[in-house]
């Protein structure tokens, strides 16, 4: 399995032959199955966003069973979801199945709040969301123990460290920008606050949905690794240019 590069294929498929333990950690944001069903915008240029809840699920679950098996000893997924108006249950079902029928368990949830909600939510009584949710998994076994670098400040009498004091709240630009490909492109500045903080140098990133390549930008800025999968061709090719551009930019530095 090569290191820095996108996969033109579905995760399933990349996952399958990546060495058991092979990344430190997973961060990707999945399609959120909630474009209306009768809809003519997908979101992507490929990817049909419309399966009923049971077979997302079922999809779900089979994605966590494989990053069971290349995921590194202690090592978390950082899994962006959100809901919308035509789906609001989708979420939280997920997220209690992902519990329930996988060898991972919940450990903490990030509210990432974007700089600027648009559109505004016309409804009566819908609220205009503003904040998306990055659900920190760990193996059930490895909860007390999954990899976390948040500074040591110093140690008490009796020996006990005593850590910086990080809010689950991180304030990040919507995305690096929304293309005919994807419209919902993730954010290279939450990545990077992500990367800093459960990730050290040289570490290996895996995003199973790499989209326009914004993880693969994150990770090449803060010097990590990544491998990426990617079913549009057209993504990955978009992607493998942004990765081209920031790459002859770092190296002139």
């Amino acid at each position: 399995m090569e290191l820095n590069k996108i996969y033109n294929e579905d995760c399933l498929e990349t996952m399958a032959r990546m060495p058991n333990n092979f990344v430190d950690v997973i961060i990707t944001s999945p399609p959120y199955n909630i474009i209306r069903p009768n809809s003519t915008d997908r979101g992507y240029d490929i990817y049909k966003d419309n399966k009923t809840n049971d077979e997302y699920i079922e999809w779900t679950l089979d994605i966590f069973n494989s990053y069971d098996k290349i995921l590194k000893e202690n090592g978390v997924i950082l899994y962006n979801m959100s809901y919308g108006v035509e789906n609001s249950t989708l979420m939280s079902l997920v997220i209690a199945d992902i519990i329930r029928k996988t060898n991972f368990t919940l450990c903490d949830i990030i509210i990432w709040k974007k700089k600027t909600a648009t559109p505004n939510n016309v409804s009566h009584n819908k609220l205009t969301r503003i904040v998306e949710y990055i659900y920190v998994f760990s193996r059930k076994n490895e909860a007390k123990t999954f990899n976390c670098y948040k500074k040591k400040l110093k140690e008490r009498n009796t020996g006990q460290a005593i850590y910086e004091n990080v809010y689950n709240f991180i304030t990040a630009q919507n995305n690096d920008s929304s293309t005919e490909l994807n419209k919902a492109t993730f954010s290279s500045e939450l990545i990077r606050k992500l990367l800093l903080l459960y990730t050290k140098r040289n570490d290996t990133i895996y995003d199973s949905f790499m989209g326009t390549g914004t993880t693969a930008n994150a990770c090449l800025i803060e010097s990590r690794n990544f491998v990426g999968s990617e079913i549009s061709k057209q993504q990955c090719h978009y992607a493998n240019k942004r990765i081209e551009v920031l790459t002859n930019q770092i190296q002139l530095f």
